[in-house]
């Protein structure tokens, strides 16, 4: 399957994947047992002596015994698989899930083995979403004791094709406003108590020196010293391409500032270089101070 597989091929296989009803049972490494009802319930912060006394397992711990492992082998038969498979190969390949809804319909006594057989229920779409367009499709689950029912689970899950990232935007409040105002015409400006003189990066409503509510600002000259520094690698961030450096500068006035170090190779940034202000305009509402090295 491509790409170019249109909504009905999807739906094709969908019917394809619910026609084949329930896979072949997995049956649980382990049988139920203590020590690993113990660990679930310290994790848990669950004091109920009942599950020890009486020789049985929280009914939220049904899922636990069949769990694959960290490095499980492909499942050929596992439907949420095979139908994120064929999403995957449609384009809608990141996801997120929306649903589970699970029903005990009794304890698991210790000693007992499960095995879980699973089903495509559903598909619907495509649907466009704050997230993308994709498609909604739910897997039910239930959980054997030989041929006795104990447990169901209904999953739901969104596969989807991200929407387009907008640019990061900083937010500003009335206690930034002045900073971003000074960005665009090209000034970094630090907050400045009108009443001791104090200044503080980032901003804030009060002094922290003399407690004063007299904000105002200096214009900075732009010049200081790399205090500290990250090389990014992940995530993506919109507008730049990894890695790059971001750098914690103490400017020449004593308060610390943060920007990308910009055209540095990761390999010559260090600490204590120094670095002069530059602004990056992202339109004509918003520039982002930055540092290149002197």
């Amino acid at each position: 399957m491509t790409a170019s597989f249109d909504a009905a091929d999807i739906l094709d296989e969908a019917k394809r994947i619910i026609a084949a009803g329930e896979s072949p049972p997995r049956v649980a490494r382990d049988a139920v047992n203590m020590p690993m009802v113990r660990n679930w319930l310290e994790a848990m912060g669950d004091d109920n002596p009942v599950y020890e006394r009486d020789g049985l397992a929280p009914p939220a711990m049904t899922q636990v015994w069949t769990m694959r492992g960290l490095r499980p082998a492909p499942d050929p038969h596992d439907p949420l698989a095979a139908m994120s498979a064929v999403l995957d190969a449609a384009g809608f390949t990141s996801v997120v899930a929306t649903n589970c809804e699970q029903t005990y319909h009794r304890y698991l006594r210790e000693g007992e083995r499960v095995a879980v057989r699973s089903k495509l229920v559903d598909i619907t779409g495509p649907k466009r979403t704050a997230l993308g367009e994709g498609w909604f499709f739910t897997t039910e689950s239930t959980w054997y004791v030989g041929a006795e029912p104990v447990a169901t689970m209904l999953f739901r899950i969104l596969k989807y094709k991200p929407a387009p990232r907008a640019a990061l935007r900083p937010v500003v409040s009335p206690d930034t406003e002045y900073f971003w105002a000074g960005t665009v015409k090209g000034e970094l400006r630090i907050w400045r108590c009108e009443e001791c003189g104090a200044l503080r990066h980032p901003p804030g409503p009060s002094c922290p020196r003399c407690g004063a509510m007299r904000p105002g600002y200096v214009v900075a000259a732009g010049t200081g010293t790399v205090y500290s520094y990250v090389v990014h690698h992940h995530p993506p961030v919109p507008g730049h391409k990894a890695p790059f450096v971001v750098a914690l500068v103490e400017l020449r006035e004593g308060v610390r500032v943060m920007g990308e170090l910009l055209d540095c190779d990761p390999a010559e940034a260090r600490i204590g270089a120094p670095v002069r202000v530059d602004f990056v305009r992202v339109d004509a509402t918003l520039a982002l101070p930055a540092w290149r090295l002197s």
